[in-house]
């Protein structure tokens, strides 16, 4: 995850949110990360390669824990981003359901700090301010309301384009 949960639920911005609740925006929030930049965030060298069977894949690898996001790749059923909820000697649980294979390959992935800390930020503007998206002024005294355009110039990926700044570094080339 690429921020962990149980952070966000000590914040006071989350406190009456629910955990799955919170849990399901903060994937699709890591979803726009990954889409915007066109970035992976894979450290390749903390990599293995294993079956899947019965639900866990058989191996293990040095540099994974408990906690940690990983990715599979190249299986063809199991492809995507998982968190490892165990790590047993030669076997590695990971939240989700993972198909029998013969091939699967994990890489960890690894988020930089600055990365989290915008993440935490666009969370918080998910919370506070989703419900006002559009309105750049309002004014309560003979109620007026002023929309600003929702084009490519100041919005992407349906966030403000100034609270994606962060991901500028982090951004690669589409081919």
């Amino acid at each position: 995850m690429i921020v962990n949960v149980e952070n966000l639920l000590a914040m006071d911005e989350f406190k009456e949110m629910e955990k799955e609740a919170l849990n399901v925006r903060l994937r699709a929030v890591e979803g726009v990360v990954r889409s915007y930049t066109n970035n992976n965030f894979q450290n390749r060298r903390m990599r293995l390669t294993a079956p899947a069977i019965a639900g866990a894949i058989h191996g293990s690898c040095p540099y994974f824990k408990t906690g940690d996001t990983v990715q599979i790749s190249q299986s063809g059923v199991n492809d995507g981003l998982y968190e490892i909820t165990e790590i047993s000697e030669n076997k590695i649980r990971v939240e989700g359901e993972l198909y029998d294979t013969p091939y699967n390959m994990l890489t960890k992935v690894v988020y930089p700090v600055d990365v989290q800390k915008g993440v935490i930020d666009l969370m918080i503007w998910e919370v506070k301010n989703r419900a006002k998206v559009g309105i750049k002024s309002e004014t309560l005294s003979r109620h007026s309301v002023t929309y600003y355009e929702q084009d490519s110039e100041n919005q992407v990926m349906g966030y403000p384009v100034s609270l994606l700044g962060f991901l500028k570094p982090y951004v690669k080339p589409r081919f």
